[in-house]
């Protein structure tokens, strides 16, 4: 169990022409955008709630200078708020609950008072009211001609400490909004999803005499256990087709990486380094990036699975203990102060393996756990600051950052 412990700290301290140049869209630049309700159904709880959703959700796309005031206005009604007509563009919904109870919203886009957009959504259970409001942002960013934030629509499975030696995997949006417990009871970490579908996760038991990775369909709660190893055990990734993964074991006494094929249920050894070799992550079918403290301290290496050959990655930074990859872009973790009597300060930094540019994405607090969205659109990641613990978005090419806090417990570790 020490060598679990010590792994899991090391694991978890663990665009532009050029996204490692900093983008900054200023604020008054943007368009304005008002939001106008006119909902006929629920009570004003509820629409305070769906509007908070939208507003945030707009923000996040970072199209536009959002107005937060709360406007009510007849949907039908053929120009827009008095209040709104500077406004460059003006959305109005409609929320009305079904025989069904299913909940329907009904959405207008204005531009110059004029209806440029508009669209139907259904849902079957108002909780769920944040994947509608999503939705919405993503198709209002589509018609922009804006590059595509599919991200927001997908979900988010995060391990939550809630007590020593004890926790939860929740399944979440990026927002935190919605919130569903997968697992509880016990010590489960690491989870990370199975395939594009999210509709099932592996993730690490620590409760039994050996660390074992088990696999959880999501709908049925099937729940299979893959294989089990001394020291330790975690799935870091899962390649595209989703028949390979890549897990760190110590089978030897020290941590390395192993890819495992689901379909022979074998696994083979790729690093071979007397150290600790961790949080592989694949960047393309054959090879992958690292962690690995053969430098003496915690950095960023890839390599061709097959090869012996090593590469360094990153030159800045002399604890970078977590990393993910998207192309030619790595976003990794750094540690930027080195106090013996208070909290250090972990920050995230964006590099190029094509320029010699570094761009730091964070300011304060322990950030850590990046891992970029499919389509290299945005980081996601987790911060602890002050005694909350959040998850944070990076849109990269706008230069924003948005942070949603956890209510309760700390986020070990999470996939999106």
């Amino acid at each position: 169990m020490k060598i679990v412990c010590l792994l899991l700290m090391f694991f978890t301290l663990s665009f532009a022409a050029d996204a490692t140049i900093e983008v900054t869209k200023k604020v008054d630049t943007l368009p304005a955008l008002a939001v106008e309700e006119a909902s006929i159904s629920y009570d004003e709880t509820f629409k305070m709630q769906f509007f908070k959703s939208i507003i945030a959700d707009l923000n996040v796309i970072s199209l536009f200078n959002v107005d937060r005031h709360y406007r009510k206005v007849q949907f039908d009604d053929t120009n827009v708020l008095v209040e709104n007509k500077d406004m460059t563009y003006v959305l109005r919904y409609k929320m009305f609950e079904d025989d069904n109870k299913a909940l329907n919203i009904e959405v207008k886009l204005f531009r110059n008072n004029a209806s440029v957009f508009d669209k139907k959504y259904k849902i079957s259970k108002k909780n769920i009211y944040m994947f509608a409001s999503h939705a919405i942002a993503y198709d209002i960013n589509e018609f922009m001609g804006e590059p595509s934030v599919e991200w927001m629509k997908r979900k988010v499975v995060f391990s939550r400490i809630v007590a020593p030696q004890k926790s939860e995997i929740v399944i979440a949006d990026y927002t935190l909004s919605y919130q569903h417990v997968a697992v509880k009871g016990g010590f489960n970490v690491f989870p990370k999803w199975a395939n594009n579908a999210q509709d099932s996760f592996y993730y690490t038991s620590l409760d039994g005499k050996k660390p074992t990775l088990k696999h959880l369909e999501v709908n049925t709660g099937k729940n299979k256990i893959m294989l089990s190893s001394d020291g330790m055990l975690v799935c870091s990734d899962v390649s595209e087709d989703s028949k390979q993964l890549l897990l760190t074991m110590a089978l030897d006494g020290q941590p390395d990486i192993y890819t495992y094929d689901i379909s022979t249920k074998k696994y083979k050894k790729i690093t071979t380094y007397k150290g600790i070799d961790v949080n592989g992550q694949f960047t393309s079918k054959d090879s992958i990036v690292f962690i690995s403290d053969r430098l003496g301290y915690p950095n960023v290496f890839s390599k061709k699975i097959g090869s012996n050959s090593v590469e360094q990655l990153v030159f800045y930074g002399k604890s970078n203990s977590a990393c993910s990859a998207h192309g030619d872009y790595i976003v990794y973790k750094a540690r930027e102060s080195s106090s013996a009597f208070s909290g250090n300060t972990f920050n995230l930094h964006l590099v190029s393996t094509k320029t010699d540019f570094i761009r730091r994405l964070t300011a304060t607090g322990v950030n850590e756990f990046p891992r970029f969205s499919k389509d290299g659109d945005a980081i996601i990641f987790i911060k602890d600051y002050l005694g909350q613990s959040s998850i944070g978005i990076i849109r990269i090419n706008h230069n924003k950052n948005f942070l949603f806090p956890l209510k309760y417990g700390k986020v070990q570790s999470m996939d999106w």
